[in-house]
């Protein structure tokens, strides 16, 4: 084993802990990254606090990271020591199923290994995330980061980035598309600029009037005040493409009914029950759907178009050993846009 060391959830805490950690050694299709830069995710508060008073596994949390290679397996033939990389919240897949074989390892039958707190294919034992100064990968899942991304402000590109990148791809959003932004934070600030960049008119739409700067910063046309009856009612039926980034819990049809005549709604912030009345679908033909992060082919897309693009995300670096104070802020919505930990720290 390898030992190397990271933040970890201990016991029954939700407080994390500078922990030794080891990682497996390199199988053959291996690499192993010094981690640099790992982004901060709404995904990590809710893991920290769901062992709070439980215990169990060990969770050392992170799922969106960059680095640089420092040693590779016998079969790699991708990558050399000294190559920077990024990885995402997908480490690995059956490699067998349909939805593999069509490069959309994110939906793999068997379930896709997660970065964190998931089941290692082959060993059994649970994966520990990138909130370390070391990570174990298999090479398939490890990304080239492009030449002039800023490896701090790329590493929330492997989560945020590609979870709005794949349904806007999916639904063809470019020029002459009329897009809305509900929910102005880590996701939905990255769908702005990455709409903005496809070609589409894009809006926000926000409770707080006070993002209306923000809004136009980051290429927006416009801001939509949610909590305003007038401004709502004056955007119905206006957008092909509503991409919900909004975390909490909330009701869907307000924002249905912005959407247009065969319109959809992406479904991307809360994961967790909804209630649909039918007729604000039925009124218009409107799809409701959802979408989470994405495969292979669609992650290294994303990476090139934002490296064209100039795309990163707005972000706070914070020492490592801020971690906790990160995800206490988190919690309180106190970042625009997202939290990166500087893991050198852990040396």
């Amino acid at each position: 084993m390898r030992n190397t060391i990271g933040w970890q959830v201990e016991g029954s805490s939700s407080t994390l802990l500078r922990t030794p950690l080891e990682r497996r050694d390199l199988r053959p299709d291996d690499l192993a990254v010094r981690v640099d830069y790992c982004g901060v995710c709404h995904t990590d508060v809710h893991a920290v606090s769901a062992r709070n008073g439980e215990g169990g596994r060990p969770l050392v949390p992170g799922h969106e990271f960059t680095g640089v290679v420092t040693e590779v397996g016998p079969a790699v033939t991708r990558f050399t020591v000294g190559d920077p990389v990024a990885v995402g919240n997908i480490v690995d897949s059956c490699d067998e199923c349909a939805m593999c074989r069509a490069g959309q390892e994110n939906f793999c039958h068997a379930f896709p290994t997660l970065t964190y707190d998931g089941i290692d294919r082959h060993d059994g034992s649970t994966t520990l995330g990138g909130y370390s100064r070391e990570y174990v990968v298999r090479d398939r899942f490890a990304y080239p980061l492009p030449a002039g991304l800023d490896p701090a402000a790329a590493a929330p590109l492997l989560c945020a980035g590609i979870t709005v990148w794949e349904p806007m791809h999916a639904l063809g959003v470019g020029p002459g598309t009329r897009v809305a932004v509900a929910g102005l934070g880590g996701l939905g600030h990255l769908a702005v600029k990455i709409a903005v960049a496809l070609g589409a008119d894009t809006s926000v739409v926000s409770r707080s009037p006070d993002k209306a700067n923000d809004a136009r910063r980051l290429g927006a046309h416009g801001l939509i005040v949610s909590t305003d009856p007038e401004q709502m009612a004056d955007a119905r039926d206006r957008f092909d493409v509503v991409i919900d980034t909004i975390s909490a819990p909330h009701g869907l049809g307000p924002y249905l009914r912005l959407v247009a005549v065969d319109g959809t709604l992406s479904h991307l912030g809360h994961l967790g029950t909804v209630t649909v009345e039918t007729t604000d679908l039925l009124v218009g033909r409107k799809k409701l759907s959802s979408a989470g992060s994405g495969g292979r082919l669609a992650t290294a897309a994303m990476l090139d178009f934002c490296a064209e693009h100039g795309i990163t995300a707005d972000i706070e670096v914070l020492p490592s050993t801020h971690v906790n104070e990160a995800l206490d802020r988190l919690r309180r919505n106190e970042v625009r846009y997202r939290f990166v930990l500087d893991m050198s720290d852990l040396e």
